[in-house]
């Protein structure tokens, strides 16, 4: 399948879950990436503003907030920062999505410890297919980024393989609603 191809069949797949089970994997899920090794370490945590299509992030943020400093991204042009996460200021951003407003503090890519990562799709060895606009391919190709890589989808967004670009990233694990833990592997290496 070619990439437009996968975006379309994940789209319909997405939009094809209940609210009530998009709730209920969106809860698994955070709460798998709560559980990862890291995680209770990490001082700084990067996370997005989900759209409709993805999983929720709406409770890990108001959760994870009180606990540790929670950046999300905001579109600046070609180019994408992560800034701190206040509820109180975010405003409606690029895409439509919620991001925070342009007072909010910017957090350079080295304080970031834990990324979490949204993708159209992805591969158990974390290679990611993303919406197509490349944002998150090059933030993550920053010399600075030295954070721990979570992709996160729903099960049905795991496939066994996916057409691949040298400047994609790939993620240090995947975490979906379906397996215990999600998959991890080492940065730079295979399955």
């Amino acid at each position: 399948m070619t990439k437009q191809e996968i975006r379309a069949a994940m789209k319909r797949l997405n939009r094809s879950l209940s609210d009530a089970e998009r709730r209920e994997a969106s809860r698994r899920i955070w709460s798998r990436v709560a559980a990862l090794p890291g995680f209770a370490e990490a001082r700084c945590v990067g996370l997005f503003c989900s759209l409709p299509d993805e999983p929720d992030t709406a409770a890990a943020l108001a959760a994870w907030s009180r606990e540790k400093r929670i950046v999300v991204p905001r579109v600046e042009g070609d180019t994408m920062q992560f800034y701190d996460y206040d509820p109180a200021a975010m405003v409606c951003g690029a895409f439509g999505i919620a991001e925070p407003s342009p007072k909010a503090k910017c957090c350079r890519p080295e304080e970031i410890d834990l990324l979490v990562v949204p993708g159209v799709a992805f591969t158990r060895s974390g290679l990611r297919l993303g919406r197509g606009k490349g944002y998150y391919d090059r933030y993550l190709s920053q010399p600075a980024m030295r954070a721990f890589l979570a992709g996160v989808c729903y099960a049905h967004q795991l496939v066994a393989d996916l057409p691949a670009e040298p400047h994609d990233v790939a993620m240090d694990c995947v975490v979906d609603d379906a397996l215990p833990f999600g998959t991890m592997r080492a940065r730079g290496g295979g399955e």
